[in-house]
């Protein structure tokens, strides 16, 4: 009982740690199927050039209960008044069975450059109002610990008095270039790094992330094209940095992915997913195999929905081109 004493210390000193420090973003494995969160470049530049809707849902380590949760939606679209596309987002991400939750309004504004016949560039710009909430009654402290029977005490910390909530607004950046074949881009989220401490500073530290692909068709000449997408993905966000690598496959309305996920020290994940992509919808389901240390904890990975609708454009006075990136 004594060393499930010290685990539990631990495991609290551990949570209150990171409720004072800098923590890192949510971050999907279907990124590109959650295009605005991901660079606010990409507002207005879907595929089907019209508006679109999208639904995502993740569940991270589901076997050792329902610890990390997130969920967004999404709505954008091309705007020829604006030369660009105007978009918003909202997100909920729920940590502990929702002791700790942010919730996220962003709206976004993309302005669309055509360089030349073959090249194009767009940028982004987020504008976010952030709320993120405490559960302070649901926490446990170091004070409330019997070494024979475990947690039996009342704490003496002043939960009472400590702020529940904590709000600010955030901004954010981006830029895509394309040609009809190559991408890349990039975006730096939390530009001025806004307070978020609930009882001591905390600043939120910015988000880099750079990522770049291509498309290519093996069977351009055949009616069952299939394309190959090659792709990467760098994230820094402080002293974190993330690597995804991998291949998106393309046949008919099918298509299939597999990707591998490290950071500088640790080897994640690899990212198995299939979608459908029809004219009007596209689906995808993605499940994450968790190779690194924490697949001895029964975790069961994660697993990933995303759902798009396309709406028809209704103005088709300005003919920009579109990004010819990964769908999922």
């Amino acid at each position: 009982m004594k060393n499930i004493s010290k685990f539990l210390l631990v495991l609290t000193v551990s949570l209150l740690t990171s409720i004072q420090s800098s923590a890192q973003d949510p971050a999907f494995s279907q990124f590109y199927a959650n295009p605005l969160y991901l660079n606010p470049a990409f507002t207005g530049s879907s595929a089907h050039g019209g508006p679109r809707m999208s639904l995502n849902y993740r569940d991270q380590w589901p076997g050792i209960g329902r610890t990390f949760i997130t969920t967004s939606a999404s709505f954008d679209a091309p705007v020829d008044a604006v030369n660009g596309g105007l978009g918003f987002i909202v997100l909920n991400d729920r940590s502990g069975d929702g002791n700790i939750q942010l919730n996220s309004l962003s709206g976004l504004y993309s302005y669309h450059l055509q360089v030349n016949r073959g090249f194009a560039i767009k940028a982004g710009f987020e504008a976010t109002f952030r709320m993120l909430d405490l559960d302070w009654s649901e926490l446990t402290f170091g004070d409330m610990i019997d070494e024979q029977y475990g947690f039996i005490f009342p704490t003496q910390e002043d939960i009472v008095n400590n702020p529940s909530s904590v709000a600010h607004v955030d901004f954010s950046s981006g830029l895509i270039g394309y040609t009809e074949n190559l991408f890349f881009g990039m975006a730096l989220h939390h530009m001025t790094k806004p307070e978020q401490g609930f009882i001591s500073e905390s600043q939120l530290p910015s988000k880099f992330t750079a990522h770049f692909g291509g498309n290519f068709p093996l069977n351009k000449y055949n009616n069952n094209v299939t394309t190959i997408s090659p792709n990467f993905l760098y994230q820094k966000q402080q002293d974190f940095q993330q690597f995804n690598y991998g291949v998106y496959i393309y046949r008919g309305p099918l298509v299939g992915g597999l990707w591998a996920r490290n950071s500088l020290e640790n080897f994640d994940s690899f990212i198995l997913m299939v979608g459908v992509l029809q004219d009007t919808f596209k689906f995808g389901y993605s499940y994450d195999i968790t190779v690194s240390n924490l697949k001895n904890s029964n975790t069961l990975g994660a697993h990933e929905i995303s759902f798009t609708y396309f709406l028809p454009r209704q103005s088709r006075s300005k003919s920009f081109n579109t990004i010819s990136c990964p769908q999922f």
